[in-house]
């Protein structure tokens, strides 16, 4: 009888369940960013939002929160009820990176998140000031060894992809350049720009704009293939570095044991917005070679992530308490 009762019970629970996801969503979605507006993941989910808002039929409020290299936004989202309303823009640093760059974390990036879908990914690039007397990688470096510590770059934010593209620069090509953290792409990068730091290595999304320009001058990209949307430009391990590779990815999560109905849903809208030819042109224009997934596949990615930046956080030395 008890038997019985607890299957009747579960039934009842997944009928409940499905109604629930057939109906979803019937009210406003939450995307949180971990970074500051107008920085790259911002505007990328700002992109993705307004095509899933078409697709779906709701708002899909863009919520920032900066600060923590991303935990306090992963942390949030990881707690948040899972009922599809609150969702994170990830990437490879808060779901991947940060479980070895930090001691202590309040969430854990594999298990406390239900993958959604890729969305894409992205070089970082390095890039230099116009009026800093490199003009290549190699004088760069030849110049960071003759001044050690009197170089700054700057990053988006400590424990970021592009930190820690830095750092492993800073390791493989033995040189000195002093870390200069910021909360986000655009403070970074008006810095930069201004000529208070000196280099950066940031997303393509954030920098394409500022390349095509002229206020930066690109050096090199950092993944092992060279980049679609600037082909000419030679990655790291071209000029000098072999087997250099720090790729920045994104893709939609939400918090784990969110029903797999409302996941379909999403996944479903997902592949949708990123079929969609002006999205496309629209992430492309900011350097992100579209890519969507299903929820398994991003599983396994974010899974085989986890080893591979933590090998990278090693080799940097670099670790918070």
């Amino acid at each position: 009888m008890i038997r019985i009762l607890s299957l009747a019970l579960a039934f009842i629970a997944t009928l409940a369940t499905g109604a629930v996801a057939a109906d979803y969503p019937t009210r406003p979605v939450t995307l949180i960013v971990a970074f500051t507006p107008g920085g790259p993941s911002d505007v990328l989910a700002r992109i993705v939002g307004r095509q899933l808002e078409k697709i779906l039929g709701q708002t899909f409020v863009i919520d920032n929160r900066p600060g923590g290299a991303g935990n306090i936004a992963a942390e949030t989202v990881a707690h948040a009820t899972p009922d599809g309303y609150t969702l994170l823009m990830g990437n490879n640093g808060l779901l991947a990176t940060n479980q070895s760059l930090f001691k202590k974390l309040n969430f854990d990036g594999e298990k406390d998140f239900a993958p959604i879908s890729l969305i894409g990914s992205q070089p970082n690039i390095l890039v230099v000031n116009p009026k800093f007397p490199a003009t290549t990688m190699g004088e760069l470096i030849a110049y960071a060894k003759a001044n050690p510590g009197k170089l700054n770059y700057a990053n988006s934010g400590f424990g970021a992809a592009a930190h820690l593209s830095a750092e492993l620069f800073k390791s493989e090509a033995k040189v000195d350049i002093v870390s200069v953290s910021y909360k986000g792409a655009a403070p970074a990068l008006q810095d930069l720009i201004a000529g208070h730091t000196q280099l950066m290595f940031a997303t393509s999304a954030s920098v394409v704009g500022f390349i095509k320009s002229g206020t930066l001058r690109p050096l090199a990209v950092t993944t092992l293939k060279r980049f679609s949307l600037m082909p000419e430009l030679p990655t790291v391990a071209e000029l000098g570095l072999p087997g250099f590779d720090a790729t920045t990815w994104h893709g939609l999560v939400a918090p784990a044991g969110t029903p797999k109905p409302v996941i379909d849903i999403l996944n479903h809208a997902m592949v949708q917005a990123l079929a969609d030819p002006d999205t496309v042109q629209q992430l492309h224009n900011l350097g992100v070679e579209v890519g969507s997934s299903t929820p398994a596949q991003f599983a396994a990615y974010i899974k085989s992530e986890i080893p591979k930046w933590a090998a990278v956080v090693k080799a940097s030395g670099a670790q918070v308490e």
